[in-house]
């Protein structure tokens, strides 16, 4: 019997146009109140990710920047594992993307900070519906508490490369995985969602095969690992589904309910 829905949020329970359906919506409720655990994990901020648990309902703790912050559901909670950026490597990764031309995000404190106003992070917070505060220089800010950074570019191509580079440079020092084409993200090592599943897991005794994950993304793979019943969403990358139990239908198709129905509801 599944104990604990994990989920991720952007391309499966919230399509394209950055809402869920009302029948998504409907069959996360119905789960909560049925006593499974839903966790939303995700690389967004806590802040951006809170309004969108309370839209729907939900109560668990929240996943958040990968796995970097987990935070109990609520404006005041309790934070429950915190896995930071080191400030050498943040440095040295921002020297990077500047030589390269590519956009920085950087996360402190759950607060979005850039140096570049331009369209990009306009476009980026615009979709998000997210604050963010510009500096004239990352060099003249302490960068203490860092979240996560987020590198950001418009041809998949160059963010295909620069993960690679990044992945291999600092392969035993930091996170590295695309969560969309054009989108990079540079985390703890530790701060992976799969990691962030089974402390939730531990902390509530929760076993493995009663743990069902659902992603679209590379940056769900260990996410899906960590679960007894891993699924991948329609419209999922190819190496996601490589590792899921099942591929349920697109996020279009509302494929979080289909999964639901077949692996949940149906043992209920």
């Amino acid at each position: 019997m599944i104990k604990m829905l994990v989920l991720d949020i952007d391309g499966t329970i919230y399509r394209k146009d950055f809402t869920a359906s009302a029948a998504v919506k409907s069959a996360l409720r119905e789960l909560t109140a049925d006593g499974i655990k839903v966790v939303l994990a995700t690389g967004r901020m806590f802040s951006a990710t809170l309004p969108i648990a309370g839209d729907i309902g939900l109560t668990a703790p929240i996943v958040c920047y990968q796995g970097g912050l987990i935070k109990e559901c609520s404006t005041d909670g309790k934070v429950l594992l915190e896995k930071d950026v080191p400030e050498k490597y943040a440095r040295e990764i921002i020297k990077i993307l500047r030589e390269k031309e590519i956009h920085c995000n950087l996360y402190i404190d759950d607060g979005l900070v850039v140096e570049n106003d331009n369209e990009t992070i306009k476009r980026y917070t615009d979709e998000r519906n997210v604050r963010y505060t510009v500096v004239n220089s990352f060099d003249n800010i302490e960068l203490k508490n860092i979240n996560k950074m987020l590198a950001i570019d418009t041809n998949p191509k160059k963010i295909e490369s620069l993960q690679k580079q990044l992945a291999e440079k600092y392969a035993k020092d930091l996170y590295i995985i695309r969560s969309t084409p054009n989108f990079c993200e540079i985390s703890n090592p530790q701060a992976t969602k799969g990691n962030a599943i089974r402390f939730l897991a531990e902390l509530w005794g929760i076993k493995h095969e009663e743990i069902m994950a659902i992603g679209d993304q590379d940056n769900d793979i260990e996410m899906l690992k960590s679960a007894g019943i891993a699924v991948a969403m329609g419209n999922g990358t190819d190496s996601l589904k490589k590792v899921a139990d099942y591929v349920t239908d697109s996020v279009e198709n509302d494929g979080v309910v289909k999964a639901i129905q077949k692996f949940i509801k149906e043992t209920v």
